[in-house]
């Protein structure tokens, strides 16, 4: 008998349940236990824990087949111009950085943490994104000088921008993560921050309709469009 690749097999609640908790939990900047308070007002009795141990096992699944279908479809356009930045988090009191990189409409294209901000992680940080998102016309930075090192390796550096204003895309592309961290009362381990910071990004890019860039009416056929693609995840 061939085994059963359902990845919900071996829980009890049903797979709508476990997509709402996982989704509450990393779009909207809620604690655990605001989870699991807002899911007992509509008579879904589960522990703090529970939506811990929901987002740690599904939350990268989910995640990974979002950004697998949206990388699908934007290999199919030109890529203008990439913005990438680093900001500081500090874990146990020692400062990390996460460096991140959005596209010219704000969508999140990579998201890496390091212990350094040196030549060799932003090489790192960089052939990461090409790998996966190819390579773009233009790519604006801060003045870190490791950007310029690194973009010098892969033959770059022509592409490179750098103005007092032009990265303000990625820098406003920081706040809802920062609206997480302040919920989650800060990251513990680095391996944590990697990971939810990832999956923050795709959920991020799959419910994110630009709502103040839109009619009503389109944002609405917009949002149900995500909704109806979110239930069908691992189904």
């Amino acid at each position: 008998m061939a085994k059963s690749t359902n990845p919900f097999r071996y829980f009890d609640s049903s797979p709508e349940v476990i997509r709402t908790v996982v989704m509450m939990y990393v779009k909207y900047p809620l604690s655990l236990r605001n989870v699991e308070d807002l899911l007992a007002e509509r008579g879904i009795d589960i522990c703090h824990e529970t939506v811990r141990l929901w987002w740690n096992r599904f939350g990268p699944m989910f995640a990974a087949e979002i950004r697998r279908k949206r990388v699908q479809r934007m290999r199919s356009f030109t890529h203008w111009r990439w913005h990438l930045d680093e900001v500081y988090v500090k874990i146990n009191g020692e400062m990390h950085y996460l460096w991140r990189a959005v596209d010219q409409e704000g969508e999140v294209l990579e998201s890496f943490a390091s212990k350094t901000r040196n030549k060799a992680t932003a090489l790192t940080f960089m052939k990461k994104l090409m790998k996966r998102h190819g390579r773009a016309r233009a790519i604006t930075t801060d003045g870190l000088r490791s950007y310029k090192a690194a973009m010098k390796d892969l033959g770059n550096a022509a592409k490179q921008e750098v103005g007092r204003w032009a990265n303000n895309r990625v820098e406003n592309s920081h706040l809802p993560f920062r609206r997480r961290e302040r919920a989650m009362l800060r990251f513990r381990q680095m391996k944590t921050l990697q990971k939810f910071s990832s999956v923050h990004a795709a959920f991020h890019n799959h419910f994110n309709q630009d709502r103040h860039l839109v009619s009503r009416t389109t944002y609405k056929a917009r949002r149900s469009a995500a909704l109806a693609e979110w239930q069908t995840l691992a189904a």
